[in-house]
């Protein structure tokens, strides 16, 4: 994994190994940046079920604002500091070890672009969505990647399907506001 453009132009990036981690492929992200291209820029990013920090790292390297790192596992919290410090951006990034309706329910922050890439069989993906929706700004755009035999609902509170992306065994499904889709 490397960061593709921006200030951290081929910074490499580590996982975690084994089964448990699932870094979103280089194609996809590419092609998620390229949907997103003109709304990065001073934006508040979360990125939720973050893993490794690559889409957030992303993010900030291609001049987000700020962007959030959620992730329940503490291996993940060292891998995404150890990232940020790798790509030099760890003055606009927050790390937080915490379990993601625990912090989607207490926090006060509100985003602008939230990744959002739960394990894909977990059962997580309408409950984020819909805690994620309520913490988006009037502008904001939700990213969710799943496996195309995941279905995720078309309407989670304000926000509906924009439009959907597929990539090969991936679906990319972008939320907005329902009155800006």
């Amino acid at each position: 994994m490397r960061v593709i453009t921006g200030s951290a132009k081929g910074a490499r990036l580590r996982s975690l190994s084994g089964n448990d981690v699932r870094p979103t492929a280089e194609r996809v992200k590419e092609a998620v940046f390229s949907i997103i291209q003109f709304d990065i820029e001073g934006r508040r990013v979360l990125d939720l079920f973050s893993g490794s920090g690559q889409m957030g790292i992303e993010a900030l390297s291609r001049g987000a604002l700020s962007a959030t790192f959620i992730d329940s596992s503490a291996e993940c919290e060292k891998v995404i500091t150890a990232n940020l410090k790798t790509a030099h951006l760890s003055q606009n990034a927050e790390v937080i070890k915490r379990d993601y309706k625990l912090f989607l329910d207490t926090t006060a922050k509100v985003f602008d672009i939230a990744f959002i890439d739960p394990p894909y069989y977990a059962g997580f993906y309408e409950t984020a969505l819909l805690l994620t929706a309520k913490r988006m700004s009037d502008y904001g755009v939700i990213i969710c990647e799943h496996p195309s035999d995941v279905s995720v609902p078309a309407k989670v509170g304000d926000f509906a399907v924009s439009k959907d992306y597929r990539y090969g065994k991936i679906i990319v499904t972008v939320y907005k506001r329902e009155e800006r889709c």
